[in-house]
């Protein structure tokens, strides 16, 4: 008897730990971050009728020698993405553009199974993002953050549908801020990140692990299709400035400044000036060739792109305190953003 005790006093001693092992029950999880972001995440699925030209005779000579005409043929296809929630109240779901791109039907799902006929509140393809709206109850949306604090090294998780096989996250840090200069979008300032994001990431959460939406899962750099490690995500301060014309106007009305910019020739951060249109908010403003554009409301312009996508979100009406350079010396001037006389590109900024 005295033997057995013995031995379950052994059996219930402290188990020694390992060098660098964590106490039981403090495990390192960001599940609590899941659980409360993954309601707000929702999969997009579209319909698109596509005209598609089929002719019974491929060769174009032989086809108009015996006058034979083309066939063109309707066909449904389909497609997946992802979504935010935004506005529970309201039913608001951020997403991309390209996501919803000539759809004829779209259909969100929720975390819990719930299907519903979205609509189209508005796109805006320069920048890549898009308001859909349903009609639901007991919706949860994911806080947002500010993505102008984020730095490189801050860890992020994203969330969405990739390759269609249901809400799937991944996690991974920042890993640049305000790329531009990749010919995806119109308007570029993207947050880089190593999280995995493959194809129906698109328009899905980019979130801190306090659980605020900073962005929105966009692209990939890849050769394959899968991911390599480099995703790009629309910072939320951009796709906010988008998504408050969307829902007030149902599109993007973007103003001008009337500037041409390039690279500084001294090589130096920042917008050099090339020319000022006369009468615009620039010339009233006081801003002449040769300026170097340095700072737009406190934020720091290091390219001439990043120039151009910051002023590109502003609605006309904005007023802007502008900070740059005139010969060396530092100067400052205050800016209203006009209304634009093109409706296609309205920014009126021309890097060279």
């Amino acid at each position: 008897m005295i033997l057995r005790l013995a031995l379950l006093a052994l059996l219930l001693l402290p188990t020694p730990l390992l060098a660098g092992a964590i106490p039981p029950g403090q495990k390192p999880s960001v599940a609590s971050v899941v659980r409360a972001v993954t309601p707000g995440v929702v999969n997009i699925a579209t319909k698109r009728i596509e005209s598609v030209e089929v002719p019974t005779i491929v060769d174009p000579v032989l086809q108009e020698f015996f006058e034979i005409p083309n066939k063109r043929l309707k066909r449904e296809t389909t497609s997946a993405g992802s979504g935010v929630i935004v506005d529970a109240e309201r039913g608001l779901i951020l997403t991309n553009e390209h996501v919803v791109r000539d759809a004829s039907v779209i259909e969100v799902t929720t975390k819990d199974d719930r299907r519903f006929r979205a609509q189209l509140v508005g796109k805006d393809k320069a920048t890549d993002v898009a308001v859909l709206k349903i009609r639901a109850d007991n919706l949860a949306a994911v806080p947002i953050g500010d993505s102008r604090s984020l730095e490189v090294g801050d860890f992020v998780l994203a969330v969405g549908n990739p390759f269609g096989l249901g809400q799937t996250v991944t996690s991974g840090i920042v890993s640049a801020m305000g790329r531009t200069g990749l010919g995806i979008e119109g308007y570029e300032d993207f947050i880089q990140t190593d999280a995995s994001i493959n194809p129906g990431n698109s328009g899905g959460a980019l979130v801190t692990l306090d659980g605020r939406l900073v962005g929105l899962n966009t692209a990939i750099l890849s050769k394959t299709g899968a991911s390599h490690g480099i995703g790009f995500a629309i910072p939320i301060d951009m796709a906010r400035r988008i998504m408050s014309q969307l829902v007030e106007s149902g599109e993007v009305r973007r103003g001008h400044i009337g500037i041409s910019i390039r690279s500084p020739s001294s090589g130096r951060a920042g917008a050099e000036i090339v020319s000022v249109e006369p009468a615009s908010p620039a010339a009233l403003a006081g801003l002449m060739k040769g300026d170097v554009i340095d700072a737009v409301d406190g934020r720091a312009i290091a390219t001439p792109p990043q120039l151009r996508t910051l002023l590109g979100v502003m609605p006309a009406g904005s007023e802007i305190e502008m900070k740059f350079r005139r010969g060396g010396a530092p100067m400052q001037a205050r800016l209203r953003i006009e209304g634009s006389r093109k409706a296609a590109d309205a920014s009126a900024l021309r890097p060279r």
